[in-house]
């Protein structure tokens, strides 16, 4: 972020400890319970437009940006999220996520001329020394709790047994890029657009609903939701705190680096014997 637009946001208003917009909100998140969740896409395309409907009528700079999140949900209930690193499946989640994550920046940039979704990179800032050994305990973290609960819980099961070299690589390229989507769209779509009208808290809550149930259908399920519901908060903070995509993304492909290692292992159990659960 650069010192103008630093200053900027600094110009930006605190938002109310409360506003009647907290309910449609809210009813975008529920949307993604429901589609994602639930996986019944009558009441959650329907949950989804009521609520930015409400949004327009209360506030019309609120109701664009729950239109935005939900131009970015919308194409993403209409497919399956089950794990498949066929090369079909490869091109058509990879096009419908893509478009999830360009459309709203696109439209809210050139459009609506906000640029309240932004990508932040080169930000000027180093990270801190806390910062860089919260990455080794990232690394600590992964290692102890990902091949206990996928193992222990089966859930490993809910992506494809790899055993060749492609489908190795495809599934590492797919989990990873899984993951980076997920900072775009989650975090600095979603959750940006939320802090523009409520509090942090409320902002990182109603993103991580959304988060954690996009996950579910991804395959986190079982107790899955114990992990994930602390790892979305986590990076909504992380990412108030450091406005740094890169780092972010660092902490979060950490975590997916890991997942593939565990995956292989929990499909072919005599291949990398490192893991204690």
């Amino acid at each position: 972020m650069t010192a103008a637009e630093q200053a900027s946001e600094a110009e930006t208003p605190a938002p109310p400890r409360f506003s009647w917009g907290l309910i449609p909100a809210a009813g975008v998140s529920a949307s993604a319970v429901l589609l994602f969740g639930v996986q019944h896409q009558l009441s959650g395309y329907l949950t989804l437009a009521i609520s930015i409907v409400v949004a327009m009528l209360l506030d019309r700079d609120l109701g664009k940006s729950l239109l935005l999140i939900g131009i970015g949900l919308a194409p993403i209930g209409l497919i399956s999220l089950e794990a498949d690193i066929s090369w079909f499946n490869f091109l058509r989640m990879g096009g419908v996520l893509a478009f999830a994550a360009s459309a709203p920046y696109l439209i809210d940039r050139f459009i609506l001329k906000r640029h309240v979704i932004r990508f932040p990179v080169n930000t000027g800032r180093r990270w801190t020394r806390l910062e860089r050994w919260y990455l080794v305990v990232v690394v600590a973290l992964a290692w102890l709790i990902l091949p206990f609960y996928f193992i222990r819980s089966g859930t490993y099961l809910n992506w494809p047994a790899v055993h060749e070299t492609s489908e190795l690589i495809r599934l590492g390229v797919a989990v990873n890029a899984v993951g980076l989507w997920d900072e775009l769209f989650f975090i600095c779509t979603a959750f940006a657009l939320f802090r523009r009208h409520f509090p942090m808290w409320q902002a990182n809550i109603l993103q991580s609903i959304i988060f954690v149930s996009f996950l579910w259908e991804l395959g986190y399920q079982s107790w899955g939701p114990l992990l994930t519901i602390p790892f979305t908060l986590v990076q909504g903070y992380i990412f108030k705190r450091t406005r740094s995509l890169p780092y972010v993304v660092c902490t979060h492909l950490i975590f997916d680096c890991v997942l593939w290692f565990v995956l292989v292992h929990a499909h072919n159990p005599g291949w990398l014997p490192i893991f204690i659960y």
